[in-house]
């Protein structure tokens, strides 16, 4: 007598199918294949534990590729890795650092924070480019408003006044975005950027206060900075949130800033793991852009034993594009300022990320 009972969600006819939606995803969690399985059949998504029954039934296993043991770099004699002389940029005369601006520095930053011709008004006490030199000097070192040389600088209050001001009127912001398109144009690019790359960083807090938070993976109380970037690592959206705010909940909020500031000419965003399932779906669905997680290379990955081909015909899994958004906070974290966070409002932790980077790109463009 037949055995009687409700029909499985996956039949055996469909194995055919659900091998191709592997195929397609590798390296997809249980929760991603459910997805993309009710995406491909048009239908009502089965549940996890339905997904688990039918891939084993169709003879699909994860397995974990081999790691390869690392090889030491050989050194060649005399040769000094490291921070040395040639790191170090040459002292500006006169100055009490060495990222003061330099004539041809001054002049690619000089209109946005002088006053226009004919303003009204009182003129300034202090000139423009002493006080930006000041910000420079706070970002680079890390020191505090009071302890600025007072025999180089204009009294902080003055500095820390002007800084203020011109991270409201995200002067900082315009200036990074102008470098950017010129440094673009200058490396043959476009002036705006098709792809992006989107990643987090959690740092410590400082006992100042204001917006903190614990990141429970990391095991850092403090602030986490989002950031998406270009494929050459130039920032394209900052948000800073606490610690404890998830990557999946900010990006949203940091993809439409980036949308908004290359004016719609994002295709593609490349993501973690942390940043896959309902997050990039959600992703495209709100902005339009097509989201491309990115997994490690020794992650397990589903394996048909019937097929043992299917290794050979995979796509290499972690692109070198993945990589310039790591770079891009090793490039922040040269600042002694955005090592640590001490400013008690998130918005002036941003601004010194935009100053960071602008100031980097006037080094490369003076």
């Amino acid at each position: 007598m037949a055995k009687k009972g409700r029909p499985p969600a996956i039949s055996h006819a469909e194995y055919g199918a659900l091998r191709e939606v592997v195929r397609s995803h590798p390296q997809a969690t249980l929760a991603e294949l459910v997805i993309a399985w009710g995406e491909h059949m048009g239908r009502a998504a089965p549940s996890t534990v339905t997904m688990r029954l039918a891939l084993r039934a169709a003879g699909l296993r994860r397995t974990r590729p081999p790691t390869q043991p690392l090889r030491a770099k050989a050194q060649q004699p005399g040769t000094r890795y490291g921070y040395n002389e040639r790191h170090r940029p040459a002292k500006q005369p006169g100055s009490a650092s060495a990222g003061a601006l330099t004539d041809a520095e001054w002049a690619l930053a000089r209109d946005l924070f002088e006053p226009a011709a004919g303003a009204r008004g009182r003129p300034a006490t202090y000139s423009r480019r002493s006080v930006v030199d000041a910000c420079c000097y706070v970002l680079r070192t890390g020191s505090s408003w009071r302890n600025l040389p007072a025999q180089v600088y204009p009294p902080w209050q003055s500095v820390q006044k002007a800084f203020v001001r011109w991270a409201r009127l995200g002067k900082f912001e315009a200036l990074q975005d102008r470098l950017r398109q010129q440094w673009r144009l200058r490396v043959e690019r476009t002036s705006q950027p098709s792809g992006a790359v989107i990643d987090s960083q959690s740092n410590r807090g400082s006992a100042q206060g204001g917006t903190l938070g614990f990141d429970a993976g990391k095991k850092v109380k403090g602030r986490k900075r989002h950031l998406i970037v270009d494929t050459l690592g130039l920032l394209l959206a900052v948000v800073i949130t606490s610690a404890a705010v998830q990557d999946r909940e900010a990006a949203s909020r940091a993809l439409g800033q980036a949308c908004q500031r290359t004016a719609g000419s994002l295709k593609t965003l490349w993501a973690d793991s942390a940043y896959a399932g309902q997050c990039a779906q959600d992703l495209q669905r709100t902005h339009g852009v097509q989201v491309n997680i990115v997994r490690h290379s020794g992650r397990a990955r589903w394996d048909d034993a019937q097929q043992p081909l299917w290794k050979d015909e995979q796509p290499p899994a972690m692109p070198k594009k993945r990589r310039v958004v790591e770079r891009t906070h090793a490039w922040l974290e040269r600042n002694r300022r955005l090592v640590m966070h001490h400013d008690r409002k998130p918005f002036y932790a941003t601004a010194w990320v935009w100053l960071a980077q602008a100031r980097m790109l006037l080094a490369r463009l003076k």
